[in-house]
This record gives structure tokens, sequence and C-alpha cells, in this order.
């Protein structure tokens, strides 16, 4: 079952979004050679509860850690570690927080240092498919037309679409129906409604779209081998106009 949020909730997943927003943009500082993931594991911990939040993933079906931190080919959910960034890497950030019993989700991937020309394009290719399904989350809408226009997007670079992990919607739980997926034909699924929130979240790789899942039960990696982007919002669906990214400062 969707549900839908009051103006009034969406203001709270607004604040708790403000603050997933604001870790993400400390950490960003904070990514360069040298650094483990551990420690920005520990800043972004710190940042969301000194500012009154409760990590979201910590704990969360036995995750250990408060953020993600999925390194190069790790496409999502790298738990931190005493590894440490080098000069070329790429890392994906992703966390949440929880405010007042409301979530908030976002996900940036950052280069470390310089970084190779076509991966720098694959951060920008993602991004900008996070954008365009973004556009499509308008009411009136079907939910795959947001799952067309991210495919359509990161494919026309010669990327490939993760199929296996998915969007979602987002409320007093952090994964609540519906299903986001990257991929699809337009013109199916729900009707997309005011009050609708939902987290946007492609995932988008260099080579194949394959991914396996490591031994600890959450990294996941390429099934190839090549380098993986993650960007994600979350997004309130309003009356008219474009969705209301509340992830975004």
């Amino acid at each position: 079952m969707i549900i839908l949020k009051t103006p009034d909730e969406v203001e709270v997943m607004a604040r708790a979004s403000k603050l997933v927003a604001e870790t993400l943009q400390a950490l960003k500082r904070e990514v360069r050679p040298g650094v483990t993931t551990d420690e920005l594991d520990r800043i972004a911990e710190e940042f969301i509860r000194t500012r009154g939040g409760v990590p979201a993933f910590k704990g969360y079906r036995n995750y250990p850690k408060t953020l993600c931190a999925s390194v190069n080919d790790q496409v999502v959910h790298g738990i931190p570690s005493k590894r440490v960034l080098k000069e070329g890497d790429i890392i994906g950030l992703d966390l949440g927080a929880i405010v007042e019993g409301f979530y908030g989700d976002a996900a940036v991937t950052v280069p470390v240092g310089a970084i190779d020309p076509r991966v720098a394009e694959l951060l920008r290719v993602t991004e900008e498919a996070l954008y365009k399904g973004i556009e499509q989350a308008v009411v009136g809408n079907r939910l795959s037309d947001i799952s067309h226009a991210v495919q359509r997007h990161a494919e026309a670079t010669g990327f490939s679409v993760v199929t296996d992990f998915v969007g979602h919607g987002i409320g007093r739980q952090l994964h609540e129906e519906p299903q986001v997926p990257n991929h699809g034909k337009p013109g199916q699924g729900p009707r997309l409604q005011v009050g609708m929130v939902l987290a946007i979240e492609p995932m988008v790789n260099l080579g194949t779209s394959g991914v396996r899942i490591l031994d600890d039960q959450w990294t996941a990696v390429t099934s190839d081998g090549s380098l993986s982007a993650h960007f994600e919002h979350t997004i309130a669906i309003q009356a008219s106009g474009p969705p209301r990214i509340l992830t975004k400062l």
C-alpha cells in the first residue's frame, strides 16, 4: 500500500532530508586520498547525532554502520572499514537520517582526487539520469515514466543500469511502497499523486549491469569488476509543477 503524506508530514521529512544533505556536504569535504571509510562513517554519525537526528541505517536489518561507503566496483551497501581511499578512486556515499519519526535518504558519488575522464563521465551521466527521472515525478504520470527516463539517459552514453536494486517510497519507514526501478517501459504502474514521497536512486555501471553480493551479505559489487556510480534524492510530488527535492540544499 502506498502511504500518502500530509503537508505537515512532508515538512518533517524535509527537515530529515535537509540533515541528510548537510551531512553529505560535510562528507564530500573530507573525501581525499589517505582518509579511511571508517573515518567518514564516524564523521557522518557525529554530524547527524549532534544535530538531533538518528542515523537511519545503523542497526537497520543489522547493518553495522551509519554510512554506506561504496568504493570503485562496489555498487551499493559498502560497509565502512579501515580501507584507505587512493587518488583516482570514486566513492558512493549513501546515508539516511530520522527526525521526529520520519526518514530522509540520499546518495552521491564523488571522485577521490583526479579521475579518468570516462569515469568522470559516468558520474555526470548518473547524476543527470537521476534528474531526468525526477522530471517525470509529476501528478498524472505513471511510476515507470521515472524508471524509463533514468534508463534511457544512462544507456544513451553506453553505460548499464543496475536492475537488481531499486528506489522506493519513504516516510515513517525507510523502505515503503512503491518500488521505483531504474529501468522499464513508460506508462506503467500506479499514477503519481500528491503526497507520494519517493527515493529515486539510479545505480549505473561502466561495464555490464550484473552485480553480486560479497560474503559480508551487504556489499554489492559489479560482476565484471567495472566501476559503478550511485546518486539519490528524496522527492515529494506536488499538486502542480515539478516535485520538491527534499534532499537538495
